[in-house]
This record gives structure tokens, C-alpha cells and sequence, in this order.
């Protein structure tokens, strides 16, 4: 080459020696790769931040739920310890609350349920007291139960002769209370009484849809069902209360006569029909 040649290559820019405008390019997209990477890793992080914060919220949650079983364990055996200091020391259902609050803070037993609030406490006594007067109305009609002499005519003056040595009387309560437990106890023995002579009438075959009509046209239709049900406990036990009786009787006529014949037999199943 010439020394001109030379000269003119030597003054070429540096410019125009750079990288070509393909390799600028590349450049660029490694650029863009490299933000994308980032902006994944950056999602990434949050991603596990937001675990992390949720694993510390389940955590939390855990932690006060096994708090909560923790007192409800406590407050379980505070009520058994309890319950098991009325049941050894208070078994006189006549004793207020007050008067056995005294009682109850001399044995050791009362500080093991210190965490109990006073009201929770007294609570607890009143259903005791509930209970111990349950138990002992249910021996005292035991006993009257196991009396064959007592009948719907019964009195307490002649029944109270013969119960009144056995413990569960005495130790039941006052003669007074005794008698309206006897009182109501006859009550309840009526009300059973009159539900069993229900159950002979709708046993009787004798009686019908049709015994009111008959009634109404024969006035000895009456003594005809009567004497039927005579020979049945459950007819005479109401021998002291014969109008009543008679009146139960012509409420069940009364009854059927309104429901009407009863239905054929087949009446409620489904319409069958033969397969050949």
C-alpha cells in the first residue's frame, strides 16, 4: 500500500470501528432478560413474604386456640373439683348458699377451684341443691309406689301411718311438703289412670263409628258397653269418679262419631295390580 493508503485507514473515527448494529441488539435483549429475572425474583420474595406472614398468621391462631383449651381444661377441673366438694359436704337440700359458703372455704378442695367467679359457684350449689331434692322426691314415690295400699281414693292421713318410718319419708322433707308430693303424686297417678282407660275404650270391638248413633236411638246401648268394660282394672279403678268415667266414654263416641267409618284395609297402600 501507499503511505497515502496507510495515512487515510489511520484517520477512520473510532465509531465507525465500534460493534456492529446486530451485536447492539443482543445487548439489549440481554438487558430485557436480565429485568425480566429480577422482576420474577422480586415476585418470588413477595411470594414468600406472604407466606411467611401466613404461617406466622396460622401460627398465631394455633397459639390462641391451644390457650383457649388450656382455661377451658382449667375451668373443666376447677367445676369437677367443685361439684365434688358439694357432693362429699352438702347433702342437707335445706342449707342456703351463705351458711354452706362457710362450710365449703375450710376444706383445702375450695382453693382448686379458685378460678371460678363467685357466681359461677353459686350456680353450681343450686343445681346441687336441684339434684339432692330430685333424688330424694324420686325414693319418696318409690316408696309410695311400693305402698299397695295407695289408690286414687288414698289420703295422707292414712297413708302417711304407714310410710312414716321408712328413711325415704323422713328424710324427704316436712310433713307439709311430703303431703303436696302426695298430693301431686295422686294427680299424676289420675292422669295415667284415665290415659290407660283411653287405651281399653279403643280396644273394645263393641265400640264403633256407629255407638253414638245407637246411643241416641237405645239407651241401654250404654250399659251394653259398660258392662263389657267392667270386667277390666282399668275401668274399675275410676269406680270413686263414675259421672267422670261415663263422660270419658261419651267423649270417645263423640270422637269417633266425628271421624266417621274407618278405612278399608287397603285403602292407604298403593293400587296394586296382578302380573301374568
Amino acid at each position: 500500500k501507499s503511505k497515502k493508503e496507510v495515512e487515510e485507514i489511520e484517520d477512520v473515527p473510532m465509531k465507525e470501528l465500534e460493534e456492529p448494529e446486530g451485536e447492539a441488539a443482543l445487548s439489549d435483549d440481554d438487558r430485557v432478560k436480565e429485568l425480566k429475572e429480577k422482576e420474577k425474583q422480586a415476585r418470588a420474595e413477595a411470594s414468600l413474604r406472604e407466606r411467611e406472614k401466613e404461617v406466622q398468621r396460622t401460627l398465631a391462631t394455633h397459639m390462641r386456640d391451644r390457650d383457649k383449651e388450656r382455661e377451658q381444661h382449667k375451668r373443666d377441673e376447677a367445676i369437677q373439683h367443685f361439684n365434688a366438694l358439694l357432693s362429699d359436704l352438702v347433702r342437707n337440700s335445706d342449707l342456703g348458699w351463705r351458711e354452706v359458703k362457710r362450710l365449703l372455704r375450710k376444706d383445702h378442695r375450695w382453693d382448686l377451684a379458685d378460678s371460678l367467679p363467685r357466681e359461677e359457684k353459686e350456680k353450681l350449689f343450686n343445681e346441687h341443691i336441684e339434684h339432692l331434692i330430685r333424688k330424694k322426691r324420686e325414693k319418696f314415690r318409690e316408696l309410695l309406689d311400693e305402698t299397695g295400699d295407695v289408690t286414687l281414693t288414698s289420703t295422707w292421713k292414712e297413708i302417711k301411718k304407714m310410710i312414716k318410718e321408712d328413711p325415704r319419708y323422713t328424710k324427704f322433707a316436712s310433713s307439709e311438703r311430703c303431703e303436696r308430693e302426695f298430693k301431686d303424686y295422686l294427680k299424676d297417678k289420675m292422669i295415667t289412670a284415665k290415659g290407660e282407660f283411653k287405651e281399653l275404650l279403643q280396644e273394645t270391638k263393641l265400640i264403633t263409628h256407629k255407638s253414638l248413633s245407637n246411643l241416641r236411638e237405645n239407651e241401654n246401648h250404654m250399659p251394653e258397653i259398660e258392662d263389657i268394660l267392667k270386667n277390666d282394672r282399668r275401668y274399675l279403678v275410676l269406680d270413686h269418679i263414675p259421672e267422670e268415667r261415663t263422660q270419658l266414654v261419651l267423649n270417645y263416641l263423640e270422637e269417633l262419631d266425628r271421624r266417621g267409618p274407618p278405612p278399608p284395609p287397603t285403602a292407604s297402600e298403593p293400587s296394586r295390580r296382578s302380573v301374568k
